[in-house]
């Protein structure tokens, strides 16, 4: 498992959100083209690659019995974080200290007490230069080994399963392609979750509003009454919005606002929020709120402002509490396996947001790694490890 974990997070696999088309970026048909590989090693079949570059695979039922068809889903592109040239350090039996990753970074205790929870096991880090890729190379991992055992081990009966690894999750467009009715399961599960033991079936209502202001932009000696600075202007904008309804002042089910990104200058700017709240009717409201900014900021300056505001994605709990079955699957195995199960709403959204708005309820199952997206990511080999057995074991329990 460690060193198919490692082959795979060497594969760069970063996506592109200025990219117009899926996959975003060639990296990620490459890598897909050495899953088919790794597939067909496994001995899986029905393996191809669709249009929009999701990985099919089927592992055929073994039982004389129709019992619902199960789909285990990774996304293989990174977050857009330096993603080239990863060296992943391997750490035996850490010993709850500090981490040194090179010369210049070290991933504190103090800072991250997380590490305290992975004592005496087997942790993968990066070596301070780059993302680990554990989202979402983990779940892949966890995937292809469960798989593999089940084909190895004719013993465990299982029904019908379906794997499909695709692209352009971490930019929010992979899953508009997925296909439901090509994969073909009664209900799936996204390996994409984090540390051990998460069974998360809520996820964010989400929206982005893209505001762009137009400014005039007049030499300072001789601007009085005709400028309009739109870096002002946006700052205007800016303090419209609740100081403490930001990621970082809240937490559980509280929704926020963030302020992804500002291109300013006196002549234009522009300025992204993602919109974020669990409740459908404080998500709507929320995006009110936004378009009532935009009308503040026009009746004081003028008609210099424009917006553009769309639908990410939907809360998957709206979908999947209407059938649980997948849910009471997963925590009943966990529960076999001696991991306590932790149920709570993801802050964020997985591919499993948009498919099971498809009409396939899909909960999102930990992979065993910590701190995405960033120099200090790693994974534990241990809790990779029963990811794959979480996997194994929903499949053994649906057969019965």
């Amino acid at each position: 498992m460690l060193e198919r974990f490692k082959k795979y997070v060497q594969f760069e696999t970063r996506s592109d959100e200025s990219s117009k088309v899926i996959p975003s970026t060639p990296s990620q048909y490459e890598f897909a083209k050495l899953l088919v590989e790794d597939l067909k090693e496994i001995g899986l079949e029905n393996i191809y690659i669709n249009d929009f570059c999701f990985v099919n695979a089927t592992l055929p039922s073994n039982l004389d019995k129709k019992v619902p068809t199960i789909g285990f889903i990774s996304h293989m592109d990174t977050a857009d974080f330096e993603a080239r040239n990863v060296k992943p350090q391997i750490i035996e039996k850490y010993d709850g200290t500090d981490i040194v990753l090179n010369k210049e970074k070290i991933m504190k205790v103090s800072e991250f007490p997380n590490l305290k929870n992975y004592l005496g096991k087997t942790l993968i880090t990066t070596d301070g230069t780059t993302l680990l890729g554990a989202d979402d190379k983990a779940g892949i991992t966890a995937i292809m080994e469960a798989v593999k055992y089940l084909k190895d081990h004719p013993e465990i009966k299982h029904g019908d399963i379906k794997v499909a690894f695709g692209p352009d999750e971490e930019i929010g467009r992979g899953a508009d392609k997925f296909n439901v009715e090509e994969f073909g399961a009664d209900f799936a599960y996204t390996i994409d979750g984090g540390s051990l033991g998460e069974l998360q079936y809520e996820s964010f209502n989400a929206a982005q509003i893209i505001y762009t202001i137009t400014g005039v932009s007049v030499h300072p000696g001789s601007a009085k009454d005709k400028m309009i600075n739109a870096n002002t202007v946006a700052g205007y904008l800016i303090n419209l919005f609740p100081e403490n309804e930001v990621p970082e002042h809240t937490s559980g089910y509280e929704g926020f606002y963030l302020l992804c990104s500002i291109d300013s200058k006196i002549e234009k700017a522009e300025l992204t929020y993602i919109i974020r709240d669990f409740d459908r009717d404080n998500f709507e409201k929320r995006k009110e709120f936004c378009e009532e900014v935009a009308k503040k900021v026009i009746e004081k300056f003028g008609n210099i402002l424009e917006y553009e505001m769309f639908d990410q994605y939907y809360n998957m709990g709206e979908i999947i509490s209407k059938d649980m079955r997948s849910v009471e699957l997963a925590k009943k195995a966990m529960e076999n396996l001696e991991i306590k199960p932790i149920i709570e709403p993801i802050r964020g959204g997985t591919d499993g947001s948009k498919i099971s708005f498809m009409g396939l309820p899909t909960p999102n199952i930990f992979v065993g790694g910590e701190n995405f997206h960033g120099e200090y990511e790693f994974a534990c080999l241990e809790d990779m490890k029963k990811s794959r057995d979480t996997i194994i074991e929903i499949a053994r329990l649906n057969a019965e």
